[in-house]
């Protein structure tokens, strides 16, 4: 063989060896917590002195960074976790390597706010976001000591709740059925329990809760308000944990641990009130007989099929009950099942699979040799989601997808007593299909400058099976003639919308501690509730886009200004929204939507807008951690046949909401928490005179609605929490004190117009003897006072 041929033969070989062994250009990974082996979201990863460069771990604590010469050392950490130092060679780059964070033996002035990088407000592309850690949740003062993710909402800008102890919430003047409640990735239809006293999550067994007011990603939609999106946490891989708590109202208990082995693992939470226990314990007849309670259960499964592969199974149940002396009931049950695949094709491309069905039901009882009925009611959601991410270089990421969503109302069922006067009511089922088609795109412009956009496609179709009604004159009321009526089999199209729904963010870095970002969002709504409780009831009835109901739009443009300071201990945020409605709904008056099949004449749509600015600073690191929060911001609406045909302000619309959360840690085993809350009075609308009907006074309302207010709304709690600071133990308890309303503040949940006897506003005529006075008077109801309770938390 000749010399040339030998040459050419070795470059040839190594140029193929130099092209199929090709160093690789990143090095990937997993972050994940020692003590149950979850995956920590938000990590910060970067190589040693080069901090600015570095990354965060995704939803599944992994990470993909630019390579370096090696070997180099990389620096992992967490707030709340120790920091991982670990030096990587050249033979360590080119598989994924998994990091076990410990966390900090005293790690509560830093976990308290927020489990998050530093500089992530000022740095990320979300704005109108917030993320509320459980442990935050957990140190927040709560009414009867029961801890409430939702009410916990509530404190933060830009979030009105809806009266006196309830968890209803309304984000940036949308209403309460405006917001999208998901328990990972499922709808909750009716996240309450005791009629919006609890809200249906353990925290025990959560794992995050993610608050979106504006810039919803695409792969997100359905609501015109907000997104809450809370996930059930995984069980740890090693051994079994327990942890719970007795209350004065409730007791709960979470266990978790491995499954068949490390590969999988479960979780399970349960909690039940007992005070239909106490009922029992009273020696008042009328409240003996009583029935209060509610219970809820809760798990998750998860398999880790291959190195590529994982598998995770939720479930919810949860249910309410009232009954007064065995003559009424009112019960209501949500159970809500979804299973997840994800797929990590490459260090590039990550595939998410989810199915899910979501049902929520309600019953009426009333025993009454008369007039007794039973009357139940049920929806329904199921949906399959695909989720595409591809990560083509380490400034760009891309999100693609499809979500079908398949709605079902069922009808009214009435079921009279025998002998009941009551006459049963036929009304006909309601099925929606709704496709989605979405992308987005997340790029690094230049250092400074990054942009967010996506498009979600939303195709809706009402279905059958299901009657739709014609009217005289095209338009539905309550004294128009029904004129004919059309019938549609299953699956039969009764009415099609479609809509896009564009969404673009811009952040600009004027430094490393200082950002200005601007975002517009778009969003269609196809089910709506019609009710007229601002608070809402279990048995709020939800209406279909159709024939007569158009799906709602939201509009929304926010601009804000985020500044980090003094280390990136202290935050603070200014930010601006205006956001305009078309399609909402509202009730004529003195309408009645529960018990009829033609609900389409009882409402009457229009315009509404909103706006306003939402201030926070908050301090996330030291002994005393906490927030002040200052919203200002004005709702309207405007509907023809409403209020004379002019603007009004529905109930949650209140100019002005204070909040300060503050925590203190004075020792590892003791620790205090103090909130305040101060807002405007909610919009009502007081009589301007009465009339008599059969002997009875019967107030006058004027046409215009909502234009008086209850008085101001303030209110302060406080708690103390005792630990046992000694980790070796297997069994570890702590004793919160917890104080509601602590100056004791009359904060008026409803106000009676009506005749007093008397002077007493207890009076009765009946077995109070002779009536010698007799005046118009208005009678303040309110709940809470101050209201002490205490709580045994343990773990083991």
């Amino acid at each position: 063989m000749s010399l040339f041929r030998v040459l050419t033969l070795f470059f040839l070989t190594s140029l193929g060896y130099q092209a199929f062994s090709q160093e690789p250009v990143f090095i990937s990974g997993e972050v994940l917590d020692v003590s149950n082996s979850e995956p920590l979201i938000g990590a910060n990863v970067y190589w040693e002195g080069k901090i600015e460069s570095g990354v965060v771990s995704d939803l599944n604590g992994k990470f993909q960074l630019p390579l370096i010469p090696l070997p180099a050392r990389l620096v992992i950490s967490y707030v709340g976790f120790e920091r991982s130092v670990r030096q990587i060679n050249k033979n360590e780059a080119d598989k994924p390597i998994r990091f076990f964070l410990k966390p900090e033996e005293m790690s509560l002035d830093e976990i308290i706010i927020q489990e998050r990088r530093p500089d992530e407000q000022v740095k990320n592309m979300e704005m109108g976001k917030a993320t509320v850690p459980i442990e935050t949740i957990k140190n927040i003062p709560a009414l009867f000591g029961e801890v409430d993710l939702l009410r916990s909402l509530q404190l933060l800008p830009g979030v009105k709740s809806a009266g006196e102890g309830t968890t209803g919430i309304f984000v940036r003047g949308g209403s309460a059925d405006q917001n999208l409640v998901q328990l990972d990735g499922a709808p909750v239809y009716n996240p309450s329990h005791f009629f919006g006293i609890f809200s249906v999550f353990n925290p025990d067994g959560l794992k995050s809760v993610d608050l979106y007011k504006g810039n919803m990603p695409a792969s997100f939609g359905g609501r015109a308000a907000s997104l809450i999106d809370v996930s059930l946490r995984e069980g740890n891989n090693e051994q079994i944990h327990g942890e719970g708590g007795i209350g004065s109202i409730s007791s709960r208990l979470t266990l978790d641990g491995p499954l068949f082995g490390k590969n999988s693992t479960f979780i399970v939470s349960a909690r039940r009130t007992y005070a239909d226990v106490f009922l029992k314990l009273s020696s008042d007849e009328n409240l003996k007989n009583n029935k209060l309670n509610f219970h809820d259960l809760s798990g998750k499964l998860a398999f880790i099929v291959s190195e590529k592969d994982k598998i995770s199974i939720s479930s919810y149940q949860g249910s309410d009950f009232l009954g007064l002396d065995d003559e009424f009931g009112l019960g209501w049950t949500n159970w809500v099942t979804s299973a997840n695949w994800s797929r990590v094709s490459s260090d590039k491309f990550f595939f998410d699979l989810q199915g899910y069905h979501s049902r929520y039901s309600y019953t009426v009882e009333f025993d009454d040799p008369e007039n007794g009925f039973e009357w139940s009611n049920k929806l329904s959601e199921s949906g399959l989601k695909a989720i595409w991410t591809a990560l083509p270089n380490s400034k760009t990421q891309l999100n693609w997808g499809i979500h079908s969503q398949y709605y079902h109302f069922a009808p009214i069922d009435l079921e009279p007593a025998p002998n009941s006067a009551i006459q049963s009511i036929v009304t006909n089922p309601k099925n929606g299909l709704l496709n989605n088609l979405f992308f987005s795109a997340n790029h690094e412009i230049s250092s400074k400058l990054s942009v967010e956009g996506g498009l979600r496609w939303g195709l809706f179709n009402q279905v059958g099976k299901g009657v739709d009604y014609l009217y005289e004159g095209g338009v539905p009321g309550p004294e128009v003639e029904i004129t004919d009526s059309l019938s549609f089999g299953t699956m039969e199209s009764m009415q099609f919308y479609q809509g896009l729904e564009p969404r673009i963010a811009f952040r600009y870095l004027i430094n490393d501690q200082f950002s200005v970002k601007t975002a517009y969002n778009r969003n269609f709504q196809y089910i709506q509730i019609a009710s007229n409780s601002s608070a809402g009831l279990p048995i709020d009835r939800w209406i279909l886009s159709g024939r007569y109901i158009e799906p709602v739009r939201s509009d929304q443009v926010s601009l804000g200004l985020f500044h980090n300071f003094n280390q990136n201990r202290w935050e603070f945020s200014i930010e601006g929204y205006y956001k305009d409605l078309d399609n909402v709904i509202d009730l004529r008056n003195g309408a009645q939507v529960l018990f009829t099949d033609q609900v389409e004449t009882e409402l009457l749509a229009g315009k509404g807008w909103a706006y306003g600015a939402e201030f926070l600073l908050r301090k996330n690191i030291g002994k005393t951690t906490g927030w002040l929060a200052y919203t200002w911001s004005r709702t309207w609406r405007k509907i023809e046949g409403v209020s004379r045909n002019e603007a009004y302000n529905p109930r949650f619309d209140r100019p002005n909401d204070v909040t300060l959360v503050l925590n203190h840690e004075f020792s590892p085993s003791w620790s205090a928490g103090l909130t305040f809350v101060y807002t405007t009075g909610q919009a009502v609308s007081y009589p301007v005179g009465s009339y008599e009907v059969d002997n009875q006074s019967v107030p006058l309302y004027s046409e215009y609605r909502n234009v008086d207010r209850f008085p101001n709304y303030h209110r302060m709690d406080a708690s103390v929490t005792w630990k046992n600071s000694d980790k070796g133990r297997k069994w570890r308890g702590s004793w919160n004190f917890s104080i509601y309303n602590l100056y004791g503040r009359k904060n008026p949940f409803a106000y009676e117009f009506r005749t007093i006897f008397n002077d007493d506003i207890n009076f009765d005529a009946s077995s109070d003897g002779e009536i010698t006075s007799a005046q118009p008077g208005v009678v303040m109801t309110y709940l809470f006072t101050f209201l002490p309770s205490i709580t045994y938390n343990f773990q083991f």
